[in-house]
């Protein structure tokens, strides 16, 4: 003997159980209805411009670098890597070039002997 008896969870699932009959056939008539329509486009959209400011940084090779990066608003995502590779390699460049600094001149020898 069960002490079951049908409770409000019961009920609702029962209506939903209809509710989703209806919606099968309300999908279906749309399945229908969008079968003679054209299928969506699936085109990316064109490159578009990020709108990130570049500050000049008042050394001329850096800045032609970092200009460099306008470069990437007008390709696709895919020749971005390209163009970053190549301002990386020449900001590289900057510094390796601030660090070979000139050396000391050297030391004048006295022949006053």
């Amino acid at each position: 003997m069960s002490d079951w008896t049908p409770g409000p969870d019961t009920e609702q699932h029962g209506q939903a159980t209809e509710r989703h009959g209806e919606a099968t056939e309300q999908d279906k008539e749309a399945d229908e209805a969008a079968a003679g329509s054209p299928a969506p486009s699936f085109d990316p959209a064109p490159p578009a411009p990020l709108g990130v400011g570049r500050t000049p940084t008042g050394h001329a090779g850096v800045d032609a670098r970092l200009e460099r990066l306008a470069d990437a608003d007008h390709l696709v995502a895919d020749g971005h890597t390209e163009v970053y590779e190549d301002v990386h390699r020449g900001l590289r460049d900057e510094l390796t070039a601030l660090d070979a600094r000139p050396a000391a001149p050297a030391p004048a020898h006295d022949n006053r002997s």
